[in-house]
């Protein structure tokens, strides 16, 4: 392993030297870009308690179940007290080959203790806003560019999707015409104890190009990542996380980022540092900011502090000297098993899988305006190849658009502080052990 290891890190950079034979493009004055990766939800759920919150946005207010049923949309809390799989086999139970209408095939799990679980029509609902507690996203959404089409790249859960957020891909190596397509498993406390300091034991299922996952494989892979393009440019990044080994830190699960100097340099195992990195002026050109369980919106799991999480993020850049340069993209890693009424178009066995929210808040994106471009998380990834003249991974940022309808470079927007129920200080000073995932 160690020595097939070796060789493909050797080979990924040589694919990366060869790689750059394009000229920068124009920067747009942009120096600075912040991932902010949430946890699980469809515009649906999310933003279902005011559905008409912007002009023409397209957010539902009920679906149709495999009986042809017309189901309203009811509320349920953020931090509710149930989760919904959110595997590949409920994207294929959802999906139901286009219809949109298997929602209600997707298993629920009940937390332990919890009463009056499941409720009737579980995957039928929005989160309710009746405390303001989602005021934050709904300013954002407001005061910036929302993102109405933008799908999860892949159709599974979040460990692939944290591979596609940094490398637009979960295949194992360059040549491989296979996907990582679940959460790991095979030993107790998989998803909390992932990638390549995994137990012998682990496996993660690939999905082939007839659908089939009948192969495992051992959760450590070895291909070029937007970072190593980065490292490569001398273009700063960080990755902050809550800790090393879980499903939601995308690097553990390469090989050479988490052997090499870049784990100790650049992974940072505490997502708060974000705001005092900001405040000392060290933010680095790129970032992507993964919440704790607690601050997450993964349902039966967080604790109704992820939209505080978020404008604490938000709020301390826009009133920082990184304003003025900065895009902050705030996404989720996947639909968690919500109800969402947009077919995605399926161009494979594992790609695309069901929209997640967008949220674009830069001085330079367009105020109060509705997206309706198809974007997916190699948007996000060639945008930022664009922001600093890099090449293509060839992963799904050669697909994707550039999220180019989002901005006006021409305009310069003030900052005005997003209220929310708890502050910068709040996460600074919070001494609380990090939860990590506990279900998939």
């Amino acid at each position: 392993m160690k020595l097939v290891a070796a060789i493909l890190t050797l080979l990924v950079s040589l694919s990366t030297t060869l790689a750059y034979a394009q000229a920068p493009r124009d920067h747009h004055g942009v120096q600075n870009v912040v991932v902010i990766f949430q946890e699980n939800r469809t515009p649906d759920n999310l933003f279902g308690s005011n559905p008409y919150f912007l002009p023409g946005v397209d957010i539902a207010t009920s679906g149709v179940n495999s009986q042809g049923q017309q189901i309203p949309l009811t509320a349920v809390p953020l931090a509710n007290n149930y989760d919904l799989s959110h595997a590949h086999a409920a994207f294929v139970a959802m999906y139901a080959r286009g219809k949109m209408n298997g929602a209600n095939k997707i298993p629920v799990s009940c937390e332990k203790g919890a009463t009056g679980c499941p409720p009737a029509n579980p995957q039928f609902k929005y989160v309710d806003n009746s405390t303001g507690l989602l005021d934050p996203y709904f300013q954002l959404a407001e005061q910036y560019t929302f993102g109405d089409r933008m799908f999860q790249t892949n159709q599974g859960p979040s460990f692939p999707a944290h591979q596609f957020i940094i490398s637009g891909t979960s295949a194992p190596n360059p040549d491989s015409d296979l996907f990582a397509a679940e959460n790991p498993a095979g030993v107790t406390n998989a998803l909390n104890n992932t990638g390549c300091t995994a137990p012998a034991a682990e496996f993660v299922r690939m999905i082939d190009p007839s659908g089939s996952q009948s192969m495992k494989m051992y959760p450590c892979f070895e291909h070029r990542t937007l970072v190593d393009n980065l490292d490569f440019q001398g273009i700063s990044w960080k990755y902050y996380t809550p800790s090393a080994g879980s499903i939601w830190t995308g690097p553990n699960a390469i090989y050479h980022l988490r052997f090499g100097s870049d784990w100790a340099n650049d992974v940072i195992l505490k997502p708060a540092q974000v705001l005092t990195d900001i405040r000392k002026g060290q933010l680095p050109n790129v970032s992507w900011v993964i919440p704790t369980g607690q601050e997450s919106d993964h349902a039966g799991l967080n604790q109704g502090l992820g939209p505080s999480w978020v404008a604490s993020v938000v709020n301390a850049i826009g009133n920082s000297q990184y304003w003025d340069n900065t895009v902050i993209i705030i996404t989720w890693d996947d639909w968690g098993g919500w109800y969402d009424h947009v077919a995605p178009s399926v161009i494979n066995s594992y790609e695309y899988g069901f929209r997640v929210p967008l949220i674009i808040v830069s001085p330079f994106a367009k105020q109060g305006y509705v997206s309706h471009v198809t974007h997916d998380f190699g948007s996000i990834l060639k945008f930022i190849e664009e922001v600093y003249g890099l090449p293509s991974l060839g992963y799904a940022d050669a697909l994707a658009d550039d999220l180019s309808d989002c901005f006006d470079f021409h305009r310069h927007n003030r900052f005005k502080t997003i209220r929310a129920p708890h502050d910068a200080k709040y996460f600074l000073n919070d001494k609380s052990a990090p939860e990590d995932p506990d279900n998939d």
